[in-house]
């Protein structure tokens, strides 16, 4: 899903302090992003320990296929310019 369109996923887990920081932080950013809760998604917490050494590190964002283990709000506004520019709203 995410490499054919270039979306941005957020993995993250109830009560992880980490993920409310980054989830915050994007509220107030123009960038559309699907949220994925691994404590109820067994697919998606297994993808998450496949990119982060077999633990469930949240979180664990995708932008175009590619993952980013706990990336920073400007790491991961990079990682979409570069490669899903199309995914920032423009304001109106």
């Amino acid at each position: 899903m995410s490499e054919e369109t270039g979306d941005v996923v957020v993995y993250w887990r109830p009560m992880c302090t980490y993920c409310m920081k980054l989830l915050t932080q994007l509220r107030f950013t123009r960038l559309q992003y699907t949220k994925v809760n691994i404590w109820r998604d067994p697919d998606a917490a297994a993808f998450v320990r496949s990119v982060a050494n077999g633990n469930e590190t949240v979180p664990t964002v995708t932008v175009a296929g590619r993952a980013m283990v706990n990336p920073s709000k400007q790491e991961l506004l990079e990682a979409v310019e570069l490669h899903s520019p199309h995914l920032l709203r423009k304001s109106s």
